[in-house]
């Protein structure tokens, strides 16, 4: 059972063996380019270390101890008709979350406040009030939504010109229909790209992934265009590129991690004012610089559009039109930088009647229908999500992907990609029988010490999962530890 990765009925690690797939074979075609390499280099997914980077910060140990925990408030409650649940990780989440129930800031009082109240009515008055909630739906709910519609219209990794209208889907969002045992590591537990652009169906399809999954063409040869020099030959991918990361959490600092792994010089451009949680800093901000800056003050602005005069990405994962409304939104910044890639990072997008929405995975989980199905195909009692933050994690791959693809593309690009659209993208690969997906065993911390490297940090030895798969001729990995003691 290996070669699933993790247990669940869904095609988790399928599905994350395909994500990083998709980001390693963009990288390896612009390591192709600059380097003037004929042919492309081959690219090796492991469905079990892609699935294991996943959840990466499960296994993130600070001097031999965990570094993450849910808070109190944050989790699953029963309401008078089903299930919802609370994300209270930040204080402000939860006074909000409190305030909205009349109930104060007790597990218990807000679980009675909770019961008193109807899932979908809760989670409207709570997203008004500007906090974050998810009532739990069946999958055929969430169908019948008008925003699922809006969710299945777009593609996973969408583009459209930085300057100007259009949306096309990027090539790497693209899933393709299966090919054979090896084709991508479905089930030989190795994912293999031997070229890029190859055709195939969109997400919403239903088809599963196989050759087409990170656009393979085994065998397609991968050139420069006639008259333009090689770069100077570099074993990191993404060498000299310059990427400002202003993202918080798992899905945005993922993308801008697996940029840093790809060789970019990443900067992140944090608020001194917004909260953020230690341990997924310490876990996926491997490689990066740090930088303060009030976006909100004259100052602050001027001195971010001075480094995006100079950057080659943004990436962002701000509620969509939050960086607009201070005067930062893509199309301020391509007038600074007409070549930039803009890259933006949602929960539900910034289109259709959610648009705009807060929302984290494990409410994407409980929103798309993800956790009402894994109750129904375990048998429980309450929601049962992913076996990993599988929608963040998906989110932040197939954003570095698009990224390196824009820059292919020439730049001058915006990037979007959304965790309910990474959730269509998972429930198009179909389900595993749950006498199969359920049996693989759930990898405790001493079953993946061979994925695991340890570095020094300001915040003592880091017990990490290291930078899965590998680019033949490439380099890959973090170049220091995060920028947090």
């Amino acid at each position: 059972m290996d070669d699933l990765g993790l247990p669940s009925v869904f095609r988790v690690g399928e599905f994350a063996a395909w994500a990083v797939t998709a980001a390693h074979t963009q990288a390896a075609a612009y390591f192709a380019t600059r380097n003037g390499l004929q042919t492309m280099p081959r690219v090796t997914v492991g469905t079990r270390e892609a699935a294991i980077a996943f959840r990466s910060e499960r296994y993130l140990r600070m001097d031999g101890e965990a570094a993450f925990e849910w808070a109190p408030l944050s989790g699953d409650y029963e309401t008078a008709d089903g299930w919802l649940r609370l994300h209270c990780n930040f204080d402000h989440h939860a006074e909000i979350a409190c305030r909205v129930l009349g109930a104060p800031q007790d597990r218990a009082a807000v679980e009675a406040a909770v019961r008193r109240r109807g899932r979908f009515e809760l989670e409207d008055a709570i997203a008004e009030a500007g906090g974050v909630a998810a009532a739990m739906r069946t999958r055929q709910e969430w169908l019948a939504h008008p925003h699922s519609a809006a969710v299945a219209a777009r593609p996973v990794v969408a583009m459209t010109p930085l300057a100007g209208d259009g949306v096309f889907a990027a090539e790497c969002g693209i899933v393709g229909a299966r090919s054979g045992a090896d084709a991508t590591g479905a089930r030989s537990g190795a994912g293999v790209a031997d070229g890029v652009g190859a055709a195939g169906v969109g997400a919403a399809g239903g088809a599963g992934y196989g050759s087409g999954a990170a656009g393979a063409a085994a065998g397609r040869v991968f050139a420069t265009e006639p008259g333009t020099p090689a770069a100077a030959a570099s074993p990191r991918p993404l060498s000299g590129i310059r990427v400002l990361d202003l993202t918080r959490i798992i899905a945005g600092p993922n993308a801008g991690r697996v940029l840093a792994g790809y060789g970019a010089d990443v900067t992140m451009v944090r608020s001194p004012v917004l909260p953020t949680i230690r341990g997924l800093d310490l876990d996926l901000n491997f490689g990066k610089a740090l930088r303060f800056l009030d976006l909100r003050s004259g100052a602050g602005r001027s001195a971010f559009l001075d480094l995006v005069r100079g950057a080659d990405v943004v990436l962002q994962s701000y509620r969509p039109g939050a960086l607009a409304g201070l005067g930062l939104g893509p199309a301020e910044l391509a007038a600074v930088n007409p070549g930039l890639v803009h890259v933006s990072i949602s929960a539900y997008g910034s289109g259709g009647p959610w648009g705009g929405r807060r929302g984290f995975d494990s409410l994407v989980q409980m929103a798309v229908g993800i956790a009402e199905e894994g109750m129904r195909a375990g048998g429980a009692e309450r929601p049962v999500p992913l076996p990993a933050q599988v929608l963040d994690h998906g989110a932040g791959w197939l954003a570095a992907a698009g990224a390196v693809e824009a820059l292919r593309r020439g730049g001058g690009l915006a990037v979007d990609v959304s965790l309910a659209g990474v959730g269509h993208a998972l429930d198009a690969l179909g389900r595993l029988d749950p006498a199969v997906g359920l049996a693989v065993p759930d990898p405790a911390l001493s079953d993946v010490d061979d994925l695991l490297l340890r570095s020094q940090s300001g915040a003592g030895t880091l017990a990490h999962v290291r930078f899965p798969g590998s680019v033949a001729g490439a380099e890959l990995g973090w170049s220091g530890p995060p920028p947090h003691g």
